[in-house]
């Protein structure tokens, strides 16, 4: 055993340099090896989450800022949204765009998720719409899910996948049916302001939702 006292806390932080603007959304990877960032500077970025050196070439091919990225359940995939309105997927090892990119909203996409068994792609947009693809093909699942009157901040799959969650300017909280892209009840209300975020706690049970109006909230599903 060896002993011994920290000399200075909180630790210095790694300085992580390479965007040229605004870092708009990080994730770490599912197996934490790995973290990612999108940038305003129409880039994303691969790290390596223990030394904070950057895996391979920044990821290029938005003509706009990035507003969302998401790692897919097996880590070997990622994918953004734009305020070029377009949707792509990345390979993670290789860096190479995946297929086209998904194009369908009229407005910037502000939110994107993968659902827990990877297969579908979900996507918020200031177009006041969420929609969901189809994450082979690339193509759009069903109908545009329209309900929201303002912009779609944020989204969320519940981790049964069955649900998804979406938080809105029109400072509301909706709960649809993955599979039929039909709403689930009313729209949540009480945020006095814009809704920013919304999470799934992990079994599901609860909704923790971030606003404008400096507050977060718990809902019961």
């Amino acid at each position: 055993m060896q002993n011994g006292k920290v000399l200075s806390w909180p630790a210095p932080p790694l300085e992580w340099i390479g965007h040229t603007s605004t870092v708009s959304c990080i994730r770490c990877s599912p197996n934490g090896c790995h973290v990612a960032t999108a940038s305003f500077d129409g880039t994303i970025r691969i790290w390596d989450a223990e030394t904070g050196t950057v895996v391979g070439a920044p990821l290029e091919g938005h003509s706009g800022w990035v507003e969302s990225i998401a790692y897919s359940p097996d880590g070997r995939y990622i994918v953004s949204g734009s305020g070029d309105k377009t949707i792509r997927i990345w390979d993670t090892e290789t860096g190479a765009v995946v297929g086209k990119p998904l194009e369908g909203h009229t407005e910037k996409v502000s939110a994107v998720a993968y659902s827990p068994d990877g297969s579908h792609i979900v996507s918020g947009s200031f177009d006041t719409t969420v929609r969901i693809w189809d994450h082979k093909t690339g193509a759009a699942v069903g109908q545009p899910l329209i309900g929201h009157t303002n912009w779609v901040w944020s989204i969320a799959h519940s981790p049964d996948g069955r649900h998804i969650a979406s938080g809105s300017g029109d400072r509301t909280i909706r709960i649809w049916d993955a599979e039929t892209g039909a709403a689930v009840g009313n729209p949540i209300r009480g945020h006095a302001r814009g809704v920013l975020s919304v999470a799934y706690s992990p079994n599901g049970q609860h909704i923790v939702s971030s606003s404008f109006d400096a507050t977060i909230r718990i809902w019961d599903c």
